[in-house]
């Protein structure tokens, strides 16, 4: 029904975003979580989840998800509930089911109508 034509820029749709790790929705996770690669969170993580800064990793919070602390992915794709503060260097997007208390320091930032934001936008100038 959604007529998005420009699905190709769409994090969620490309082919090279592989999930390596699927934390289900019956699991809750105690403490912080360094992960590279692709991680989709469908549970609660209760502190900070942490991507390797050398990779591409790409960090999906699914619609059920939750996370309790601080999230620092170069890509992320925020449909669940964020009680903390998100950076990013490359993108993130937030689509309309995503609700997120804190600050939101990015270099690319899409959000979808009916996402709700409780905190600042903090634009990050890109490195290069």
């Amino acid at each position: 029904m959604s007529m998005m034509g420009n699905k190709k820029a769409k994090l969620s749709a490309n082919g090279s975003d592989k999930i390596e790790t699927l934390i289900g929705p019956q699991v809750v996770i105690t403490g912080d979580l360094q992960f590279s690669g692709g991680l989709y969170i469908e549970g609660k993580v209760l502190g900070n989840v942490i991507a390797d800064e050398s990779t591409d990793s790409l960090l999906t919070l699914a619609q059920g998800g939750v996370v309790e602390g601080r999230i620092r992915a170069p890509k992320a794709v925020i449909s669940g509930r964020l009680k903390g503060d998100i950076e990013s260097h490359d993108r993130i997007e937030l689509t309309e089911t995503a609700h997120i208390q804190g600050n939101i320091h990015y270099r690319l930032l899409e959000i979808t109508a009916g996402a709700t934001v409780s905190g600042q936008l903090i634009h990050e100038q890109s490195a290069s």
